[in-house]
């Protein structure tokens, strides 16, 4: 009989439940079961639990047919539970470390209680971690254990079930179970509370409490809210069965109509419609259940009273007074010299208020940059899927040029432009919307990012100021407003839905910019490379390692000229660096070509015969086209130090790895570059970061997007799929070329 059963439901918890699982199996105290319940989740929930079982005897899975919520699924693992102690964990909240050694610590030293109340900290969705309000409240030096006449005040704390461990034989003998519905923790906690015979405490913080963004219950909007009323129905009818608990009644009164008030003031709880139903339920149940004594201070009086007259008019008045008030403030200061700036939004307001056009679509990446990456991928195949829709794209004048024929053109800023941002159904990029953007109803946000996350993201920048993370608050505020998430594999939809919480849903569908490395041709191949100068029979090495932005001089980390002439004539470096990006073209040298201003990557991938990179996302499109990867890392313990890396990328990498020029050139003068070996890392590598990158993810988006199609394109096989060959494969076999050799003139 294990000590501790931890039990923990699951649903719509993937992303975190990896580390909820890990952080109870990883105490330092071993004596456990865990118990964890697939609550008929949607997503991978089911499967990361049966691994984890795989993995480690002391779990037990356990799969309801379909979902029925936070209670039943505890009563599914309460059923099952064996421990002397139950312990309440939810999917996303994670034990602190060395929590159960702590809690089976007290637990002897306090003769065993019935119930045992430790500290929490609440994690917000932004990264800020807070200390819970029961932090008062678990002093240890009072004696214990004690009832609850002792410490009464312990009825004040938030009724949860995730901050208690509760001795089993006693939930058996008080036939405690939880209720369905939203808000099952009052109608258990606080009957746990009032039956025990033995209550301790643990002035110490033995859960994280994560709070959701999105997808929390909680945090739900919709009438499920309404439910609050049932649970306190059944919470004042075990008040009812057991006349020995009556003197409670006045302060659970007090605690219900706390709770109806908070909810009622949540705007994220209820809808606009739901607010007036709502209020006269509240009213009724006041008048149902009201306690003398249970109005409480002076101070809560005012409460009470709106809540007994339904007085939704002076609530609502009171705070639309304080917002008018921050919205005056807001407004201000504005300068004269933001006259334009007034008209143009004026403008975007009249424009708001006239009819949203369903066939409009605008799209734009990387802040105006030309077209290309994902978005541009989609806007080709909106155009080839859905000719009804008008495309636009918005560029930086200094970009227009690459923008097709068949889109309209947007310069950032313009009245077109905020037009076309206030009518258009549907709004793609690969950076944050534009901060001003009020997102309309029925308006459809887009988001693809910019590759695969193999560098820390999101919420994981926190630590990390020296990555670049200074638009992160900007970010986070726009994930609330995406729609959709186009992610490339399972790691980056887990990575994202973690790091960057929001309300959206995850496409899960490949890489649209990926399509052109499948759809391309071997003719296309030879046109590119002819266009960037690479001679005929010579070995293109496309450079492209990741921006450093901790580094505050842009120094090269490799002398490609050296290099080249050590490859010797039959190679030619194609260098995108990111510290050329702002830098004047470099001479020619015939061997090194700057291609640090060519508008599409995807371009240069197809023109080339292999990558040298480090960390930059391109590898995992690159994979795609199965040629040759290496990874050059000089410097990794300073770049993962400073900018985080998802797991060690020389541990699983595609190709081989060089730790100075030295080795690079090595590598590639013995051929090991395009050997077995490099062949058996870039399969491993593109079974992971690959599996729906077959040359129709832009249309599976497309097609679920604008017409919220069900049936999607299968996705090919691996084996089945057929990416272009590069120039070097074709003629394998055949005598390379030499180039002529540089002429010192320039």
């Amino acid at each position: 009989m294990p000590r501790f059963s931890v039990i923990v439901p699951a649903y719509r918890v993937q992303a975190h439940l990896r580390e909820s699982l890990e952080s109870v199996l990883s105490q330092s105290y071993p004596d456990l079961e865990l118990i964890a319940v697939d609550d008929g989740s949607p997503d991978a929930c089911g499967a990361l639990i049966d691994e984890a079982a795989a993995r480690d005897p002391r779990v037990r899975a356990v799969h309801l047919p379909q979902n029925a919520g936070p209670g039943p699924a505890r009563n599914a693992g309460l059923e099952r539970a064996t421990g002397d102690y139950l312990v309440f964990l939810d999917g996303d909240d994670t034990l602190a470390p060395d929590a159960l050694l702590a809690l089976a610590g007290r637990l002897k030293e306090t003769d065993e209680p019935d119930v045992l109340v430790y500290g929490h900290a609440r994690t917000h969705w932004s990264g800020e971690t807070l200390r819970g309000p029961a932090a008062g409240q678990l002093t240890e030096c009072a004696p214990a254990p004690f009832r609850l006449a002792d410490r009464p005040a312990l009825l004040h704390l938030p009724p949860v079930a995730w901050d208690k461990a509760y001795r089993r034989d006693f939930v058996a003998r008080e036939g405690l179970r939880f209720p369905p519905g939203l808000h099952q923790d009052a109608p258990w906690t606080y009957p746990a509370l009032m039956t025990a015979e033995t209550i301790a405490t643990l002035d110490r913080v033995c859960v994280r409490h994560r709070q959701r963004r999105v997808g929390g219950l909680s945090r739900t909007a919709g009438e499920r809210h309404f439910d609050v009323f049932d649970q306190y129905d059944r919470l004042f009818a075990f008040l009812d069965e057991r006349p020995g608990l009556a003197r409670w009644r006045p302060v659970l009164f007090r605690r219900m109509v706390d709770h109806l008030a908070a909810l009622y003031t949540r705007r994220e709880a209820l809808p606009r419609g739901a607010r007036g139903p709502f209020l006269r339920r509240a009213r009724a149940h006041y008048r149902r259940h009201r306690t003398p004594g249970g109005s409480g201070p002076a101070r809560a009086r005012v409460r009470h009273a709106l809540i007994r007259l339904g007085l939704r008019r002076t609530w609502d008045a009171v705070r639309l007074a304080s917002a008018l008030r921050r919205g005056t403030v807001r407004r201000a200061g504005g300068p004269l010299r933001a006259l334009r700036r007034a008209g143009l939004r004026l403008h975007y307001r009249v424009q708001r208020l006239l009819p949203l056009r369903t066939d409009r679509a605008v799209f734009s990446s990387r802040d105006g940059h030309g077209h290309g990456g994902d978005p541009g991928a989609l806007e080709s195949a909106v155009r080839s899927l859905a000719p009804h829709v008008r495309t636009a794209w918005v560029s930086r004048p200094e970009h227009l040029h690459t923008v097709p024929p068949g889109a309209r053109r947007l310069g950032p800023g313009t009245a077109a432009y905020w037009t076309a941002l206030a009518r258009s159904a549907y709004l793609v990029s690969d950076t944050a919307f534009d901060p001003r953007l009020i997102k309309r109803k029925g308006q459809v946000l887009v988001q693809t990012r910019q590759g695969t996350p193999l560098t820390h993201t999101g919420l994981d920048l926190r630590e990390r100021p020296a990555a670049g993370g200074a638009g992160l608050p900007e970010l986070l505020r726009d994930a609330g407003r995406w729609d959709y998430l186009v992610s490339a594999d399972r790691h980056s939809t887990l990575t994202f839905e973690r790091t960057l919480p929001g309300p959206y849903q995850v496409l899960e569908y490949g890489r649209p910019c990926s399509d052109r490395l499948y759809t391309a041709t071997g003719a296309d191949v030879t046109r590119l490379r002819e266009s960037l100068g690479v001679p005929d029979g010579a070995v293109a090495i496309l450079y492209a390692p990741a921006d450093r932005p901790y580094r505050r001089t842009p120094a090269p980390l490799l002398d490609l000229e050296r290099l080249a002439r050590r490859l010797g004539p039959r190679f030619v470096i194609l260098d995108r660096s990111p510290a050329r990006h702002d830098a004047p073209p470099l001479a020619s040298s015939g061997r090194v070509l700057d291609v640090s201003g060519h508008p599409g990557v995807e371009s240069l991938c197809l023109a080339s015969d292999a990558l040298v990179t480090d960390y930059a996302s391109l590898m995992t499109d690159y994979a795609g086209l199965d040629r040759p990867i290496v990874l050059h890392v000089p410097d990794q313990e300073a770049f993962e130090a400073a900018c985080g890396t998802y797991g060690d990328l020389c541990a699983f990498p595609p190709g081989a790895v060089a730790r100075s020029a030295d080795e690079l050139a090595d590598i590639f003068a013995t051929g090991h570059w395009r050997g077995s070996r490099s062949g058996e890392l870039r399969a491993a590598f593109r079974a992971r970061f690959c599996p729906h990158d077959d040359g129709h993810a832009a249309e599976r988006v497309v097609r679920r997007v604008l017409f919220g199609e069900a049936g999607l394109p299968v996705v090919v096989p691996p084996p089945e799929r057929r990416p272009v060959p590069s120039a070097a494969a074709v003629r394998a076999g055949s005598p390379p070329v030499v180039l002529p050799p540089r002429d010192p003139a320039g």
